[in-house]
């Protein structure tokens, strides 16, 4: 029997532990002291090792694969090409969104095989997999095939793909244009513009960035012929939807595949869609009748994983004279890579289009994207997905339209902002926003940040030859669409009660609030809670995470299941008491007869009905297994406030002050997500400053490695103020919002205002990301060439 609870204990740890407190994550002793279990930390017994063969070609046709050499090196076990492959009939990777052409016509789809067997489309394409006895024995083998390309044109800007003449990556897709994406009343749209007093117009790029995550993609595959099932652990953002998905690529039945993830060290998007390596080690594996395990190099990772963002947009806001926002539209190209896979088309153009109107009352808007295949890796989603470029597009738009009216940049805002009493408000993307003071917002920022004091500083900067800016910057996502999500709760005899759902933690810290909120609907003690998400044996259903969903979405899982616990609770403890189910009331995790001081705890109740004989109609167990069907969409909003300081005659450029306040609706734990505002806003200043891939004219990468990318390091990232103004989410009964994106949504446009506030001393009006000092020191050297 477990130690007993007394109710006043009960009421301490709920009141310590429960929903609103900064417990400390659960999981930071075993990773701080390195007893983490990633996937590549993981041995089975008679493992052999895979390597990739990659084309070094951008683009070209297969003419021969010549392995005979390599098949004889010492501790091959085997080489499978394209054609090996393709005889066991895998099913081709897809993109299941049903986005639509402007005419109406499905998206355009690119078959891709695991192994490619006719054509090359970008550098890293693979062609072939080696399994050795060691991974040293793979590699060299790997580095002996004849590997015989021709060589074709390649193309890697999505603007140049599109246009006539450039060279085509499929003969069904004109033009390489695979989505022509169109959002919006066109004629309204043009209405408004051609009676608006003021037009600003802007050319933005938002550039391709890699993931980089500190973990590499890595997989164990075995395959069990008795029972003809597969089994592969793997990093995932979920593992019932990537269990599905490799079901269907392997064209198995979904309870053929066994899927386990353990640790994640980050995914941000990318490891949420199913690869082709996998497929390849699957395969071996049943090949070979041994396990197979593969762990890509960073190098590869480069070339291999999923990037980001990438598009070439055309921005314009129209005003009337008094500076209300009359619409908003955008066009241009999004570059998808490749291939289409997983999600890759959504971030470039719906939900874009979704978080384009933000936070202020714009009445129309439109966007007009096509999204463009070229020889790069391919596309995904990367930490905001569409939600940090929309954001980023109007809060440009906002700034240059405040200089070039002559209007405080400060006030424009205002005097947009959607106001609490138009709540509920419908944007005109067609969102319902439920809740917000965007206004209330602003001004906290305003105040945190201490922006009334800038000019002193800026002054005490140029003092010591620096120029400084600032810049506020709001923000609006719209989170992942409606989705299910499983809310399991087993009792475990040893007095523990763990919770199974169908998000998966890979790094954000989900056991520590899940319990909070599990603790306060139950009463059970938080240190007794445990989570469990990794099992596709145990998670049957769920979503993932992704999109700022997991704590809405699980934390409405374990509100509903928990309301169902103490449904059957009130019949079991009835039995027990010897009165009605009635008369039974449920509080602080326990069960009492109303009136009286007569009850039992949850926990005791749990352990009383294992094994017990019960009559009809009393339940033997509390356990529930329950999936909510709908999870809506939310929308965390906030506002940031950068402030950096530029070196003049180097370009060298320091973010010296950063301060976010947002509104998360119920915060579960405060200091977990300062710890997520923290790392979005890295990532942003990453993205903002330093970071692009970039590509040659031939397809080759230019930044192919850590030597050639820049990322942002300690020194790089100040010391934030994080401050929350929050209003309650009436989508779910959390009343939660979301924030794993929101560093990213709201530290993009932010960054980037600032840099140009200080840059504005030299008229310098617009600039590109990244803002690296090469290009600031250049911009500063042009305008004055100009102004001489």
């Amino acid at each position: 029997m477990q130690d007993q609870v007394s109710p006043r204990d009960n009421a301490v740890a709920v009141q310590r532990f429960g929903v609103g407190q900064p417990v400390r994550r659960k999981e930071d002793d075993t990773l701080l002291r390195g007893n983490g279990r990633y996937t590549d930390d993981l041995q089975a017994p008679g493992q052999a090792y895979a390597w990739m063969l990659r084309s070094n070609h951008a683009h070209g046709v297969i003419r021969g694969i010549d392995a005979s050499a390599a098949r004889a090196m010492p501790g091959v076990l085997g080489i499978w090409t394209g054609a090996d492959l393709a005889a066991a009939d895998y099913a081709p990777f897809s993109c299941a969104l049903p986005l639509q052409n402007r005419d109406g016509s499905p998206l355009r789809q690119t078959p891709r095989t695991a192994l490619m067997t006719d054509k090359v489309r970008y550098v890293g394409d693979p062609v072939a997999i080696v399994v050795a006895e060691t991974l040293l024995q793979a590699r060299d083998a790997a580095e002996a095939i004849e590997l015989d390309i021709e060589p074709l044109p390649a193309v890697t800007s999505a603007e140049d793909a599109a246009k006539p003449g450039a060279p085509q990556l499929y003969d069904h897709i004109p033009d390489n244009v695979a989505l022509d994406y169109h959002y919006g009343d066109t004629d309204a749209v043009d209405a408004a513009f051609a009676a608006a007093a003021h037009v600003t117009k802007l050319d933005i790029e938002n550039t391709r960035v890699a993931v980089v995550a500190m973990e590499p993609r890595s997989a164990l595959a075995c395959y069990d012929a008795a029972s003809e099932r597969y089994t592969i652990q793997l990093p995932t953002q979920g593992v019932a939807g990537n269990r599905a998905a490799l079901a269907k690529l392997l064209k198995v039945p979904h309870d053929k595949v066994h899927l386990i993830t353990g640790q994640v060290g980050g995914s941000f998007g990318m490891k949420n869609v199913n690869y082709p390596e996998y497929i390849c080690i699957l395969h071996a594996a049943k090949a070979l009748g041994r396990p197979v395990k593969w762990t890509d190099e960073r190098s590869g990772s480069f070339l291999s994983d999923s990037h980001g963002r990438a598009q070439q947009i055309h921005a314009e806001l129209a005003l009337d004279a008094d500076g209300n926002f009359l619409a908003v539209r955008i066009s241009g190209h999004g570059n998808l890579g490749a291939y289409i896979t997983g999600v890759s088309p959504s971030p470039l153009s719906l939900n874009t289009g979704k978080n384009l109107s933000s936070v202020y009352r714009t009445p129309l808007h439109s966007v007009d994207i096509k999204c463009v295949l070229t020889n790069t890796t391919l596309m995904g989603a990367y930490r905001g997905a569409g939600r940090p470029e929309a954001n980023y597009f109007m809060e440009r738009l906002i700034d240059r339209a405040a200089e070039e009216m002559r209007i405080d940049r400060l006030a424009l805002r205002r005097r947009n902002f959607i106001k609490p009493s138009q709540l509920p408000f419908k944007a005109s993307s067609g969102m319902t926003y439920d809740s917000g003071d965007f206004l209330g917002v602003f001004n906290k920022a305003l105040q945190l940040s201490d922006f009334a004091g800038f000019a002193k500083r800026k002054r005490d900067s140029k003092k010591r030859g620096k120029l400084r800016g600032i810049a506020i910057g709001s923000y609006l996502e719209v989170t992942a669409p409606p989705s299910p999500e499983l809310g399991k709760i087993v009792f475990e005899p040893d007095g523990g009660v763990r919770l199974i759902t169908g998000t998966l933690d890979y790094g954000q810290g989900h056991a520590t609030p899940f319990a909070q909120v599990l603790a306060s609907q139950l009463g059970v003690p938080f240190e007794r809670v445990t989570l469990q998400q990794n099992d596709s044996d145990v998670v049957h259903s769920g979503s993932g995470t992704g999109g700022s969903r997991s704590i809405t979405a699980t934390g409405m899982a374990i509100v509903e299941s928990a309301k169902l616990v103490i449904a059957k609770g009130k019949i079991a403890a009835a039995h027990l008491l010897e009165t009605s189910d009635a008369d039974i009331e449920f509080d602080a995790g326990r069960f009492t007869v109303v009136g009286t001081d007569r009850g039992i705890d949850i926990l005791e109740l749990a352990q009383r009905l294992r094994g017990a004989e019960l009559p009809d109609g009393v339940p033997s167990s509390l356990d529930v297994d329950h999936t909510v069907k709908e999870i809506p969409s939310t929308f965390p909003n906030g506002c940031h406030v950068a402030e950096v300081e530029i070196d003049p005659d180097t370009g060298v450029t320091c973010v010296v002050g950063y301060t976010g306040v947002n509104d998360f609706g119920t915060v579960v734990n405060p200091m977990i997500v300062a710890g997520q505002l923290h790392g979005g806003v890295a990532q942003g200043i990453g993205q903002a400053l330093m970071e692009k891939v970039s590509y040659d004219d031939s397809g080759q990468p230019i930044t192919g490695s850590l030597m050639d990318y820049a990322m942002p390091r300690a020194e790089d990232i100040p010391l934030m103020t994080i401050g929350d103004h929050p209003t309650f989410a009436k989508s779910n009964p959390l009343g939660t919002k979301g924030c794993g994106e929101a560093g990213c949504a709201g530290s993009l446009a932010t960054l980037v205002n600032a840099v140009l506030d200080a840059l504005s001393a030299y008229g310098i009006a617009h600039l590109d990301m990244p803002l690296t000092s090469e290009r600031v020191w250049r911009a500063i050297q042009d305008a004055k060439t100009k102004a001489a």
